[in-house]
């Protein structure tokens, strides 16, 4: 009974406050991204805030991409990559591009594409009605 009690007041906990699996991932990511050295951990944590803005809202999936995201540096910091090495000319493609490997972040392409395509049929239709 103490055992049954226990695990409904887990449910409505993480109910209310999220996955507890979750909130345990996201600190064993963040010390990987405190570990990282200086350049590439602020690197990471302006890749972070606009990750939060635009990236994948789901919990898991978007926790998916911050471990990988700690990969990825914890292995060029290893490597010695130079951090334009990572992101190229254009630091935005590259986390535009990061983003499409994850299922939302593949939607959030296909509406793109779907919506850039409804433009310029708009735009095809109002040159041939003048």
């Amino acid at each position: 009974m103490a055992d049954e009690q226990k695990s409904r007041y887990l449910h409505y906990l993480e109910l209310v406050t999220g996955s507890l699996e979750e909130k345990k991932r996201w600190r064993r990511y963040k010390a990987r991204v405190k570990g990282l050295p200086g350049a590439y951990r602020t690197a990471v944590e302006a890749l972070e805030r606009y990750l939060m803005h635009f990236g994948p809202a789901d919990g898991a999936e978007a926790m998916t991409m911050y471990e990988d995201l700690a990969d990825l540096f914890e292995q060029s910091a290893a490597d010695r990559t130079p951090i334009r090495d990572i992101f190229g000319d254009d630091p935005v493609e590259f986390v535009e591009a990061f983003m499409a490997n994850y299922p939302l972040g593949q939607y959030r392409a296909r509406e793109r594409a779907r919506f850039t395509s409804a433009i310029e049929r708009a735009a095809q239709e109002n040159r041939t009605t003048r």
